[in-house]
């Protein structure tokens, strides 16, 4: 699936049009967007509006060889569609040794099923979400106690962190048994359980992965004025997932920056409100394409019908019912810490990913969470999150098991292979402070990370 052999890599030569590297990153703009897959060259220009996983991935890596990108997203099947858009060979093509240990790293995965065998995560998910939501619902509606209602709560808050797990897998590969059924399962989860669009949810992620840890490209790390992940955001960087909105460093940022290690913990509480607001303003943003834009706003009106009418039905007035909604908010607020602490404590840059690093960007920009085993279900298996970063098409349980590969691997090429526990992210800075101590070097800083751990 991977490897190219070299008689036909010679026959392409005296078919096709030769160019260069130079040549092809000329081709990178929305009306004139090229890239190399395995030394091919494809004009997918006509492609950009229908790609499955957006217009975002294709052109942060416009005009460059993909080839470990592509290898990471797509199935076998994709493969064979890409011929109809070649237009060249490029002359200059050649391979790193990390990129050739990769590559052959997920041919063995393929080869022995990986990629297939998707487990019973997701079955387990469905019913452990029918069981807290049905939960949920008999505590509200059948008990006069305020204890109960607040059990209730954190029944949902955990119910919305197994909908992101679950919403997570059909978001990456056909998690059902057809894509039908993964479709609907999409929208139920995300949309009618959690409130927040798949489809939302897909351009965000899908960009996250492509440029991981981007300062003006991913945007996972770009949240001001709240929050400064780094130094470099006091340059007022232009984001280039807003539709270039400039993430302007001004009064009111210096601000809120300036007590960052106060409000992170508070923010991550609520912060399920920004998914909302995010999610809205996308179904209602005529600009940008979303499949199925009809089913996923009729997805998102059942959540804001189910939600506020269980919040009414609590009897202890104003006060229980703003209690309730912020408790299961901050239950699921967890999720947002984890996540942030996958990617906050590691290493950032500024620019467009570039598509001959894919091993070394996922690598230096993630942070496994370490826990035993019995705990994987709490974490739905995303505390691996340097391996579903290189690996994004594996289903999260089998994670662990390639985990002990992909260290070697790191330790092979000399790369980082970070992870921390989870007890808290002041023990995780105490052992990056060790390092450092014991001579190990320079640990990468991250502005949120710091203040927080510094202010325990």
């Amino acid at each position: 699936m991977v490897a190219v052999k070299d008689a036909e890599r010679k026959k392409d030569a005296t078919t096709m049009r030769r160019v260069t590297s130079a040549e092809m990153a000329r081709h990178c703009t929305e009306g004139d967007l090229w890239v190399a897959v395995q030394g091919k060259v494809y004009d997918v220009t006509s492609w950009l509006p229908q790609h499955p996983g957006g217009d975002l991935p294709l052109l942060s890596l416009a005009g460059q060889d993909v080839t470990d990108a592509f290898v990471a997203y797509h199935p076998p099947s994709a493969w064979r569609a890409l011929d109809r858009y070649r237009v060249a060979t490029l002359s200059d093509y050649a391979v790193s040794e990390v990129s050739r240990d990769y590559r052959r790293l997920v041919a063995d995965f393929s080869r022995a099923g990986l990629f297939d065998r998707k487990g019973h995560g997701c079955a387990a998910s469905l019913c452990a979400m029918a069981a807290l939501l049905a939960g949920a619902v008999w505590l509200v509606l059948a008990t006069a106690s305020v204890a109960a209602h607040m059990a209730a709560a954190v029944m949902l808050g955990f119910l919305w962190m197994q909908s992101g797990f679950l919403g997570h897998d059909s978001g990456h590969y056909v998690a059902m048994p057809n894509r039908a059924l993964n479709r609907a399962v999409q929208v139920v989860a995300g949309n009618c359980v959690a409130g927040i669009s798949i489809g939302w949810w897909k351009r965000n992620h899908n960009a996250h992965h492509i440029a991981c840890n981007s300062l003006d490209h991913d945007p996972d790390v770009q949240h001001m004025p709240l929050f400064a992940v780094s130094p470099r955001l006091f340059a007022s960087l232009t984001s280039a997932f807003y539709r270039h909105r400039v993430m302007r460093f001004d009064a009111a940022a210096r601000f809120l920056v300036s007590y960052q290690h106060w409000t992170f913990y508070p923010v991550m509480c609520v912060a399920r409100a920004n998914l909302f607001a995010q999610s809205l303003l996308l179904l209602t943003d005529a600009r940008t394409r979303v499949p199925g834009r009809a089913a996923e706003l009729a997805g998102v009106a059942v959540f804001w019908a189910w939600y506020p009418w269980l919040v009414s039905r609590l009897p202890g007035g104003h006060w229980e019912r703003a209690a309730f909604v912020l408790l299961s908010f901050a239950v699921t607020g967890i999720q947002h810490v984890q996540f942030c602490l996958n990617h906050f404590s590691a290493g950032t840059y500024v620019g467009r990913p570039r598509g001959d690093d894919w091993f070394q960007k996922q690598t230096r920009g993630t942070l496994d969470v370490d826990c035993p085993p019995w705990m994987d279900w709490f974490h739905g298996g995303l505390q691996f999150q340097v391996e579903h970063h290189l690996f994004p098409r594996l289903p999260r349980c089998h994670l662990r098991r390639v985990a002990p590969v992909v260290r070697e691997l790191c330790r092979k090429h000399g790369l980082p292979y970070q992870s921390c526990g989870f007890r808290t992210l002041r023990d995780a800075a105490m052992q990056a402070r060790a390092v450092v101590a014991a001579g190990g070097g320079a640990v990468p800083k991250n502005l949120v990370w710091e203040a927080v751990n510094t202010h325990g």
